[in-house]
């Protein structure tokens, strides 16, 4: 996948598809996401605690769901700084399973609408990640700023 370029950005439209990706989720991410995050709550690392909680086991930050789906926008626009906004709901989560094969979460994007602001190009992004065929977040969007 190359990133957008001020040329290929011109021709971006409501509609288009951003590419897909498949990301694996173990509890060894978990693990490091909670380290970097500072984010410890034993719901993320103990099958006890999150069924004690009424979980159906270990769940991936929600956090952590979000900036996955986010990489659809960086793998896209080549810039990180591009993104201008991103919000989300967290409506299902993630179980990872204590194996090496993890949670396969599946992460997709397409620009809803594509508008001119204060002399820049904005494309508004709807964006999906899916486990086990379900949506885990909602209302996924993020504004991004095309080049050019």
């Amino acid at each position: 996948m190359t990133a957008l370029t001020p040329d290929t950005a011109a021709s971006v439209a409501k509609g288009d598809a951003l590419p897909s990706l498949s990301v694996q989720v173990t509890r060894a991410d978990l693990v490091r996401y909670a380290g970097a995050s500072g984010d410890l709550n034993p719901i993320h690392w103990s099958d006890r605690v999150a069924g004690s909680a009424g979980l159906p086991g270990v769940i991936a930050h929600g956090m952590l769901s979000m900036a996955l789906a986010g990489r659809v926008l960086t793998a896209w626009t080549g810039d990180p700084a591009a993104i201008r906004s991103y919000g989300t709901r967290f409506t299902r989560p993630v179980v990872v399973p204590d194996d090496d094969a993890g949670a396969t979460v599946e992460l997709s994007g397409a620009v809803a609408e594509v508008r001119d602001e204060g002399g820049e190009r904005i494309a508004v992004v709807d964006l999906k990640a899916t486990f086990e065929g379900k949506a885990v977040l909602g209302r996924a969007r993020a504004e991004v700023v095309l080049p050019g």
